[in-house]
Order: C-alpha cells, then sequence, then structure tokens
C-alpha cells in the first residue's frame, strides 16, 4: 500500500478509534506527511524502517523546536506505528523505544478575582454587543470551559432547572458541567432580550453566541475582545479565554476543592493535567506567606564571633 493511503487509513483510525479533538488530528496529520516526505527523500520504506531511522528523522526535523512540540511529533509517530501494528502492516513497532523529552514545567497566567472583576467592569454592558461579551466572560469563569466549548454551545444544552450546561469537549465527549445562579441568570437575559433581536440562518439557530449578522462566534472573535477588555482594566498579564478556566480551576483549589471533581469540571482525561493548579495552589500560598508573615521582611543578621 503508498504511504499517502497508510495515512489517510491512519486518519480515518483517529477519528473512529481514538476520539481525539480537531485540533490534535490536525497536528498528527501534519506531523506524519511531514515525516513520510522525508522517508521518500531518504529512500526509506515506512514499513521496514528502524528506531535508528526514526531517530535520524527526529533529530533531523525538530532542530529548534520547543520540547512539547517535539512530544507531539514523537507521539504521532508512535500513534501511527502502533496503527500498523494494529492493522498488521508490521509485527514489530520501531517506534515503541523512542524517547520523549523532558517537558519544562508550565504554569499558566491566573487572573485574581479583583482582575476578574476590573475586566467586567471595563466593558461597556450599554451596548448589546458589550453585554452579551459580559455573559461570555462571566459563564468562562462560572464553568471553565474552553473556548471552543463556550463557541459551540446550543440552546439545547443549557439546563435553567438543574443549573447545567452539556458541553462538547475534546474528542466529541460530552460532560455536564454546573454554572451558578448569577451567571445563569445573565445568559437567560441575554439569550431573551438580545439574542432573539439578531436575525439568524438555519445553521446558526441553535447557537448560543452569535456575532451582529447572526454566525456563530468564533474563537478569534472571543481572544480579540477579551484582550481589548484587559488592555483597558489596565492588566499588564498576557490573558486569553483560556485565562479564565486557568482562574476558575485555580481558584477552586485554592478555596479547598476536591482535585477529583475539579478534574471532571475540566473534563480532563487524567488527573495528572490538573495537579498544575495545586502547584499553582502552592505558589499562591508561599506568597501570603511572604507578604504577611510578620516576620518575612525582618532583616536577617549573624552575631560576629571572634575566631
Amino acid at each position: 500500500m503508498k504511504p499517502k493511503d497508510l495515512l489517510s487509513d491512519f486518519i480515518e483510525y483517529l477519528k473512529l478509534e481514538k476520539g481525539l479533538s480537531q485540533n490534535t488530528e490536525k497536528s498528527y496529520n501534519t506531523d506524519i506527511q511531514k515525516f513520510l516526505a522525508w522517508a521518500e527523500k531518504a529512500d526509506k520504506d515506512v514499513l521496514t524502517i528502524t528506531l535508528n531511522d526514526l531517530e535520524t528523522f527526529i533529530r533531523e526535523s525538530t532542530t529548534g523546536l520547543k520540547s512539547r512540540s517535539i512530544a507531539r511529533q514523537i507521539s504521532a509517530i508512535r500513534q501511527f506505528y502502533k496503527f500498523l501494528q494494529i492493522e498488521e502492516y508490521l509485527q514489530e513497532n520501531p517506534a515503541e523505544l523512542l524517547e520523549l523529552p523532558k517537558l519544562e514545567k508550565y504554569l499558566p497566567n491566573v487572573l485574581s478575582i479583583d482582575e476578574i472583576n476590573q475586566i467586567i467592569e471595563a466593558i461597556d454592558v450599554s451596548t448589546d454587543e458589550g453585554f452579551r461579551n459580559k455573559v461570555i466572560i462571566e459563564v468562562l469563569y462560572a464553568t471553565g470551559i474552553r473556548v471552543s466549548e463556550l463557541v459551540s454551545l446550543k440552546l439545547s444544552d443549557i439546563y435553567y432547572e438543574e443549573q447545567m450546561i452539556k458541553v462538547t469537549g475534546k474528542g466529541n465527549k460530552q460532560r455536564f458541567v454546573p454554572i451558578h445562579h448569577n451567571a445563569l441568570h445573565l445568559l437567560n437575559i441575554y439569550i431573551k432580550e438580545i439574542r432573539s433581536k439578531v436575525i439568524h440562518d438555519k445553521k446558526s439557530k441553535n447557537y448560543v453566541f452569535l456575532n451582529r449578522r447572526g454566525a456563530p462566534l468564533t474563537r478569534v472573535m472571543v481572544f480579540t475582545f477579551i484582550k481589548k477588555y484587559a488592555k483597558d482594566a489596565g492588566i499588564k498579564k498576557k490573558i486569553s479565554p483560556h485565562t479564565f478556566r486557568h482562574s476558575f480551576a485555580t481558584h477552586l483549589v485554592e478555596a479547598g476543592a476536591d482535585l477529583r471533581a475539579v478534574q471532571d469540571l475540566l473534563g480532563h482525561e487524567s488527573i495528572l493535567t490538573t495537579e498544575i493548579y495545586t502547584h499553582l495552589s502552592q505558589k499562591h500560598l508561599r506568597d501570603m506567606i511572604n507578604i504577611y508573615h510578620p516576620r518575612s521582611h525582618k532583616k536577617v543578621t549573624f552575631p560576629k564571633k571572634d575566631i
């Protein structure tokens, strides 16, 4: 079978069997295309390639890339060869022993409660667009959902009596997320008094958040106005819609929420992903000690000893 046909079958396998997000699927597709082009140029058969060949490819193709990008590329190759093994194109998996690089620890930016309030207060809610944007930020912070989950939210996903929303996350996996009364009340006002005035087509009629032309909002639109409001509020941190997700989780952990519960709310497959927020919480506690402990600012001196 030709390499391009193997790639086509691999992508179909990712869609049907692995349930990966569209972004991950697209990245894997790009990574394997790059690998197949290298193999063709190097006159290597992908079905007889060796671990040494794969290590050569990784070394040649990842110069200047960050460790996370390298790790993703190695993961793509691992998945590709695991698929070939499952489909019995080969007996042994040459990518099985590929080593992932050590990832640098990444601590995301988090907004304080005061900073979130400052951003919300910077919005001109006298306009329909401004009120819609306020509701979006309230929902992002109230639920911790991703911006991709927010823009794909449907009217039928809102359960008012239960105070829950149904979220479609990565790999089309669905989960129910609680939303507190105040955010739900604002969401209801937006839908009844503002969204109802927007003319939309059949494709858009069930989406919650629409632009002035009646089309669903995009992630870029949300990113753009959040960046603007943060600047208007005088906040210097580099923030995005995802910052409200990080803030949501961090504030829950700081307040004593169970990590497993936070994992379920965020839709993380692994508790290891959620554990980043315990590190942020610990940093918060250290900062509190350094700022407020009565002896933390006292200059330490040692008496000189005669020798």
